[in-house]
């Protein structure tokens, strides 16, 4: 399998990382003014996880993620997230299949295939949160802009190309109010060649999304390595602990040169699931 950088049939990816503009002066001071007047801490219930355990019972648990605006620091706010190649499955229809031209696509929980493709993946349960932030309106949520995730199986596979009878672990969400889009999925494997991650393109809205145009950024965000090592000590993960022993994030082709707006914070465990979150710039 061609590692998801360099397969031969990709167009020239755009250049790895933006420049990074710093705000000085009174603007900046009011923009992380904006970014941290509003310290009040609240949780809301975004979804279940439910899990089999071994007597037959399942035990389902509430997934839970943090509001609180103050965790936003001022370098997540003003610093956007790097552009990144979207390498060679994006599925968005620039070399070839194009998930995003059926509007089922749009769903939270992106587990099962849909349409004529079939399967579903299976791992470790995964709830996934991603806040967008417009740097261009004082680091305000993106409300009503969207994101297209996409991500390898527990087999290290991506749908409708090395999986090709599938099209899961795909889907596009809108963001609420907060800027947060969220999804259900898998932990995903690692394969040889790369750190273990997902891909995303922001849009500034469901429609563009859909008819993937007016792209805000195509990224990726990096799972941590303990995250990963328990995540791969569970059962079907045991060809990803060979794949991440030859492997680091500073080898790693896409986050050797930093991973500082792209390192996903993970909490859980592989009994009950996780919850991955990561705030983002664009």
């Amino acid at each position: 399998m061609f590692p998801d950088d360099i397969a031969p049939s990709v167009p020239t990816p755009m250049p790895r990382r933006r420049a990074i503009t710093l705000m000085a002066g009174a603007a900046g001071l009011a923009v992380l003014a904006a970014c941290a007047d509003d310290s009040a801490a609240s949780s809301s219930t975004v979804g279940e996880i439910s899990v089999a355990n071994t007597d037959g019972s399942t035990t389902t648990s509430a997934a839970t993620r943090s509001t609180d605006a103050s965790t936003t620091s001022a370098a997540t706010c003003n610093t956007p997230i790097p552009e990144e190649t979207a390498g060679p499955y994006p599925g968005d229809g620039s070399n070839g299949p194009d998930v995003l031209a059926d509007p089922n696509v749009v769903r939270d929980d992106i587990t099962s295939s849909f349409g004529d493709y079939t399967g579903t993946a299976e791992g470790i349960p995964v709830t996934l949160h991603l806040t967008v932030l417009d740097r261009t309106k004082g680091c305000a949520p993106l409300t009503g802009g969207a994101v297209y995730l996409w991500h390898a199986d527990r087999d290290g596979q991506y749908s409708m190309y090395t999986a090709a009878e599938a099209n899961y672990l795909r889907g596009v969400g809108e963001a609420d109010d907060t800027g947060t889009v969220s999804f259900r999925t898998i932990f995903p494997g690692c394969y040889d060649g790369r750190w273990p991650h997902m891909h995303f393109e922001v849009y500034p809205t469901l429609a563009d999304a859909l008819a993937a145009r007016n792209q805000l950024v195509t990224s990726q965000l990096a799972l941590p390595q303990d995250a990963c090592e328990q995540a791969y000590a569970a059962d079907g993960y045991a060809a990803s602990i060979t794949a991440l022993s030859h492997t680091s994030l500073s080898s790693d082709m896409v986050f050797r040169d930093g991973v500082d707006q792209q390192l996903a914070t993970v909490t859980g465990d592989p009994s009950a699931g996780y919850t991955v979150e990561l705030t983002l710039t664009v």
